[in-house]
């Protein structure tokens, strides 16, 4: 049964939607939010600290530019990804600890009617990766993909020797459906994808254990 973005249970993921104000989507140590102009310092400060280990792994053409980090750049994509969150198309998150923001989570592509799925795309804080940061955003993400928006089947796909980004997935079980070749241009190479899936059916499943392991407080 679908509720509404506000109402939770015990052991359920804390929710805030307002038409007009931020998303904000309440995890262990993370806050999951949407974004505004104001973010621009913290996300500047990491993309300045992180870029070069960032970038290998970023979608772009081979003569397309890197992303642009200027602040009217930034706030452009803030719109854009409200105006998605508005069509119910996408749904764009910073992720912060304690109010410092430490990476990016995405949930995109989001497609209705007979196929209810999306895709799931992250990136952390090089100073932060490691220590189980982004498997906590994605359960969170899972959690309301499944539970709030009613989405049937989430994926997540990754070049195969993105081994950080591969122990995420392995970490929550999702299955790997093989590799689709030369998938998606990545820094300006045709790169393999890894496909990993979960569907709402697995979810029901594996979703107490998930949610215990990664969003609930520790003892």
């Amino acid at each position: 049964m679908s509720r509404g973005a506000d109402s939770t249970r015990a052991g359920e993921l804390s929710v805030r939607d307002r038409p007009t104000s931020p998303l904000v989507l309440h995890a262990r140590r993370l806050v999951l939010r949407t974004m505004t102009e104001h973010d621009y310092e913290g996300w500047f400060e990491v993309r300045r600290r992180s870029g070069e280990w960032l970038t290998k792994w970023e979608p772009r053409s081979a003569d397309g530019p890197h992303l642009a980090e200027d602040r009217r750049s930034f706030i452009g994509r803030c719109a854009i990804r409200e105006r998605e969150r508005q069509l119910g198309v996408g749904y764009g998150f910073g992720l912060f600890d304690g109010g410092r923001f430490a990476g990016e989570i995405t949930l995109s592509g989001i497609q209705r009617g007979p196929m209810q799925s999306a895709y799931v795309g992250y990136w952390i804080d090089h100073d932060l990766a490691g220590q189980g940061y982004i498997p906590e955003a994605v359960v969170a993400i899972l959690q309301y993909a499944f539970d709030y928006l009613d989405l049937h089947r989430i994926e997540i796909n990754i070049i195969p020797r993105n081994v950080a980004s591969t122990r995420v997935v392995e970490k929550l079980g999702m299955r790997c459906e093989g590799v689709a070749e030369r998938y998606l241009e990545i820094d300006g190479v045709w790169e393999d994808h890894a496909r990993y899936a979960i569907t709402h059916e697995e979810w029901v499943i594996t979703a107490p254990t998930l949610v215990a392991e990664w969003l609930l407080p520790k003892d």
